[in-house]
């Protein structure tokens, strides 16, 4: 909108005194563009005075709001980085606790029977689960709370940290267009990511519920790694006593006489692998005995391995030594079929590579485990019946030769 100009108020862009409603000259006709000025019944030239019209604010107002809001905008983006490393520590603290507890508690059932192990189990994870999660809720609840406050006082930091800005260097006119545009798109970015990270803390917080309901187990390799120890020198103990049956397992030597390649290249290789490092781990032993586990088997392909369970019902499976990689395959009966998944033992622990993420300081541990839970949520994979040897000498015979 325009308005005329009254005689004796201000104008900020006066007209030049001699423009004329439109301009001819030679370098007009020769470029065709012109310049006609709006003038008003009086013939004086129209313009518009900001703050003059009906509704307008004054610059000073606008000026403090634009502050206030940019003020608030970053205390909020600083407000929401501290908050993703508070529930960074939170989910960690958590997680390692429950990992913990969970150690704890496992370590004592196998003192149990097997049916009072199951029982206690159900129990003592439905407790854990609440008391993780009231504590999970409060830790949180103090994290956000810590969070505003500190958003409020970083609010106002800014707030007059930009107010003495703009006393010691005023914004010109374009600058300021420039900040508001910029405001605006902040602030458009700024409920995106709020509608984001809300979205995330809901997904964040089924995965946890859903983690603690399957009741896996991670970080234990340690405390498992000391039982192993037992187990090696009671081994150790019995290694000089005559009777039937594989020699137990061998101490770890002090320096090893070669070096792993990235990936299997023979069986020869294969073998003096689970020679030096397996053996040494009770892979393939039965717990606390001497003796082999019925579902242990050697270097035997996959043809071999569904022609042993072709006859079997669903859930039954073995453990065969891979050619693949440096670890071992789990072949498993379905109603129609079969499927095989490589175990990982390249490490200090043994877990199944692409389906589950469960560590297990043992090979024993890691198929004990699935007797109780499902290897894939899809499949519903229960270990149930061990698939043992048929020939003689058995598969697995030059592992402990």
């Amino acid at each position: 909108m325009f308005a005329p100009v009254s005689h004796g108020s201000p104008a900020i862009c006066p007209a030049p005194p001699h423009s004329p409603p439109s301009c001819h000259g030679s370098d007009m006709q020769a470029s065709d563009k012109h310049i006609q000025w709006l003038l008003g019944a009086d013939g004086e030239v129209w313009v518009w005075i900001m703050g003059d019209g009906p509704g307008d604010k004054p610059y000073e107002e606008i000026s403090e709001e634009l502050m206030a809001q940019r003020a608030r905008l970053q205390a909020q983006r600083e407000a929401e980085e501290l908050w993703r490393q508070k529930e960074a520590e939170i989910t960690k603290k958590f997680r390692d606790a429950l990992a913990n507890e969970k150690a704890r508690i496992l370590a004592e059932k196998w003192k149990v029977e097997m049916e009072d192990r199951k029982a206690a189990k159900v129990l003592e994870e439905e407790r854990i689960h609440e008391e993780f999660k009231r504590k999970e809720e409060e830790e949180r609840k103090r994290g956000e709370e810590q969070i505003r406050l500190q958003e409020e006082q970083r609010a106002k930091e800014l707030y007059w940290s930009l107010k003495r800005a703009q006393l010691q260097s005023p914004a010109s006119e374009s600058e300021e267009r420039a900040w508001e545009e910029q405001l605006r798109r902040s602030k458009a970015a700024d409920e995106e990511r709020s509608r984001r990270a809300q979205r995330a803390r809901d997904e964040y917080r089924r995965h946890s519920l859903r983690a603690i309901q399957k009741g896996t187990v991670a970080g234990l390799s340690s405390m498992f790694r000391e039982l192993g120890q037992s187990h090696e020198q009671e081994a150790r103990l019995c290694h000089h006593l005559s009777g039937p049956g594989p020699p137990g397992p061998l101490a770890v030597p002090a320096s090893r006489a070669w070096e792993r390649p990235l990936r299997p290249v023979s069986r020869a290789a294969i073998v003096r692998w689970f020679k030096e490092e397996q053996l040494p781990r009770r892979a393939g032993f039965e717990r606390s005995t001497k003796a082999i586990a019925p579902w242990f088997h050697g270097i035997i392909s996959r043809e071999d391995a569904e022609h042993l369970l072709e006859n079997m019902t669903e859930g039954a499976f073995l453990v065969r030594v891979s050619e693949k990689i440096w670890g071992y395959t789990l072949s498993y009966r379905l109603q129609n079929g079969f499927k095989h998944f490589l175990v990982d033992a390249s490490g200090d622990f043994y877990s199944f590579l692409g389906v589950d993420t469960s560590r297990h300081a043992t090979l024993t541990d890691l198929v004990d485990f699935h007797k109780e839970e499902i290897i894939t949520v899809s499949g519903g994979e229960l270990l149930q019946e061990p698939c043992g040897q048929r020939d003689s000498p058995p598969d697995y015979h030059l592992l402990f030769e």
